[in-house]
């Protein structure tokens, strides 16, 4: 594929989005906005993967009936979570029936699953969905140490966000008006998937150095293209965390470009990080896709947001290769999202 952004040929609209999250998230800034909360993390489940796997189902269940839709609708399904095989994503969306794509791109799988999406419907697809999820609990098990263990973070450390978030894409505008009355509708104007960088980083607590590179380098590219930082309302990265948001800003200004005014992290978003202890902020897959489908988007489609840069970033490692003396890759896919308006009143 070309390493130049890809500027869709057809209109795809994320027809609609919603979002579920946990207890920590929705006593955050963004907390009114979700549309499915749990007061324990759990979501009914006994166990904290069956909970991650319940946010999925939940979510896209939400965003479908915000549309209008059924499961038969909707052609094919992109999801990913943190999990051994993604097992999070096979359970939860196991009952919809909907043709299955497992995606893993680390905290990037928002924006890896949104690309593909919109690839699949401007290739012919009616409706796709794309669907990703993190849970704190299940990944502190599956990353770093059981909770009991009461480990230590480093300032650096980021806090994995307990949420999911999904979004589903349709070349029919009619399907994005369904959900509400907007003053525009969101349509995915160009993708651009990321280049796998590696910095040499081998802290497992300071992702947000080893996923800012692949950040800059996407940029770079994109911006190299023709386009300019001051063109867009939000320059928005998910889940670079305190540390790499400087990172990137520093990168990005190295070469002669200043995104200072207008980038914003999912993972500061999130949560009130100085008032709480969530150290450099959040992370996760479900992260960005939570910021996205609750608050970015909306905003969107009131008018408030005119034209976005999503930049989903993920570090690309597994606590075995961690082990083993190896270092941290990054990646980091974009889309570029613009408001269309719409008649709706």
């Amino acid at each position: 594929m070309t390493r130049l952004p890809v500027r869709l040929e057809k209109n795809v609209y994320i027809a609609a989005a919603a979002s579920a999250a946990g207890k920590n998230e929705a006593e955050g800034p963004l907390g009114s906005r979700f549309d499915v909360v749990s007061d324990d993390d759990r979501f009914g489940q006994d166990t904290w993967e069956k909970a991650e796997s319940e946010m999925q189902r939940l979510a896209l269940g939400r965003a479908a009936a915000k549309a209008g839709l059924t499961p038969d609708d909707i052609d094919a399904v992109f999801a990913g979570d943190l999990l051994n095989q993604c097992v999070a994503s096979n359970y939860g969306l196991l009952s919809f029936g909907i043709p299955f794509f497992g995606l893993y791109g680390a905290c990037s799988t928002a924006a890896e699953g949104l690309i593909l999406s919109a690839l699949l419907c401007g290739a012919g697809a009616r409706r796709c969905a794309a669907v990703t999820s993190s849970h704190f609990c299940s990944a502190e098990r599956q990353f770093r140490f059981p909770l009991e263990y009461g480990g230590q973070r480093t300032p650096t450390a980021q806090w994995t966000v307990t949420a999911a978030g999904a979004f589903i894409l349709s070349e029919e505008k009619s399907d994005a008006v369904a959900s509400g009355s907007p003053k525009a509708v969101p349509r995915i104007a160009a993708v651009m998937p990321g280049i796998v960088t590696d910095r040499g980083i081998d802290d497992l607590s300071n992702m947000g150095a080893a996923m800012a590179p692949a950040a800059a380098d996407t940029l770079t590219r994109y911006f190299s293209a023709g386009a300019d930082p001051d063109e867009f309302d939000l320059i928005v990265t998910g889940d670079l965390g305190r540390e790499g948001s400087e990172i990137l800003r520093d990168l990005i200004a190295s070469t002669g470009r200043d995104i200072r005014r207008n980038h914003v992290d999912c993972g500061l978003m999130i949560y009130d990080v100085d008032g709480t202890d969530r150290h450099a902020g959040g992370s996760g897959c479900g992260c960005s896709a939570a910021v996205m489908a609750a608050d970015i988007l909306e905003n969107v489609r009131a008018g408030v947001l005119k034209r976005v840069l999503f930049v989903g970033t993920g570090a690309l490692m597994s606590p075995l290769t961690v082990n083993q003396k190896g270092t941290i890759p990054g990646i980091a896919h974009l889309c570029e999202i613009t408001g269309e308006i719409t008649e709706a009143k």
